[in-house]
């Protein structure tokens, strides 16, 4: 849908009005570029940003039918059109004028593009906005991207800087950033500067270049701890603190894998395969295949001890005076 909405807006042929609906802002980016690339085609064009959860969609309106004065259309971008949502009676952040603004869709303005951001999983097709929005309105729906579909945009975005990568680099590319189109095309161009001339992109050049998070150090850390390496556990853990990582930061994101593991355990056990583990957890599938796959398959038993001795450790570090960062060095070395 975006490819065929994207090839006629480079052809200068445009909607009135755009609803992108999602949680993948790569799209909301990547369709607002295009049109103002496009539109600069014949010269500079206004454009104007309203926040809905600030001002009501009433001042969009009468932004949209003013007239521009040195071009002939204007753009204006309205984000968290949340009036399309549901939200609790009372609860509403800004009193928007919604039969006007449902009286200026069925007859938008010739001279503004006007695109409505809504960063929602979900509408309310119960509401008449709604209703009235999805029929008058050019609707894209922003969804993360799966399976293959994420693979083959992945090499596309690598076609564009010029390089090539393998299935392999790939793999390891998803596994590590996760869905996110913003975060993956960073990490394309990052890795196509740094191999220059180099046509292949490949999967040393990946693991060498990506971002290493707190949470897989923390993940590194606590498998250490778990299968008895206790020097891993403990470097690691130095690295960390040398980063200026706080102990009592370091010890909730400790019990926060355990429950991790716990829960991804447990929906194992209900038949579940790693993709729909990450799912349902909402969490980076990275995380989840490296549970999955891990060849320590700790008891149920032993993470709750891990749980419980870190709640203890926990409770150390918020009522001492001490040296804090000695409390979780002292639980690190004292092995199950």
């Amino acid at each position: 849908m975006f490819s065929k909405v994207w090839k006629k807006i480079q052809q200068g042929d445009f909607s009135p009005i755009y609803l992108l609906v999602g949680t993948e802002h790569y799209f909301f980016d990547e369709t607002i570029r295009r049109i103002k690339e496009s539109l600069n085609k014949d010269g500079e064009t206004d454009i104007l940003y309203f926040d809905l959860d600030e001002v009501p969609v009433q001042h969009v309106i009468e932004e949209a039918d003013t007239i521009p004065f040195f071009t002939d259309r204007k753009l204006i971008i309205a984000k968290n059109a949340s009036f399309l949502k549901a939200t609790e009676k009372g609860k509403e952040k800004i009193d928007h004028d919604l039969k006007a603004f449902e009286s200026w869709v069925q007859h938008p303005s010739e001279t503004a593009i006007t695109i409505f951001i809504a960063p929602y999983e979900k509408l309310d097709e119960r509401k008449k906005v709604t209703k009235l929005m999805k029929e008058k309105a050019l609707l894209l729906e922003a969804k993360p991207l799966e399976g293959n579909d994420l693979v083959v945009w992945v090499k596309s975005t690598v076609g564009n800087e010029q390089k090539v990568m393998t299935d392999e680099a790939v793999a390891r590319l998803i596994e590590t950033v996760g869905q996110d189109l913003v975060q993956l095309q960073s990490e394309i161009h990052k890795m196509a500067t740094y191999v220059g001339e180099q046509q292949e992109i490949t999967k040393s050049d990946v693991e060498l270049l990506m971002t290493r998070t707190l949470e897989q150090d923390a993940f590194q850390l606590l498998n250490a701890y778990l299968r008895g390496d206790t020097a891993t556990a403990l470097t690691v853990y130095h690295d960390l603190l040398r980063q200026k990582e706080e102990p009592i930061m370091l010890t909730a994101l400790l019990a926060s894998q355990i429950r991790l593991m716990s829960n991804v355990r447990y929906l194992q056990k209900k038949g579940y395969h790693a993709q729909a583990i990450a799912k349902q957890l909402k969490v980076n599938p990275y995380r989840v295949k490296l549970i999955v796959e891990s060849r320590q398959k700790v008891g149920e038993d032993r993470l709750l001890e891990v749980l419980h001795r870190l709640a203890g450790a926990d409770y150390q570090l918020k009522t001492s005076s001490g040296r804090r960062e000695r409390i979780l060095e002292l639980f690190l070395m004292n092995r199950l």
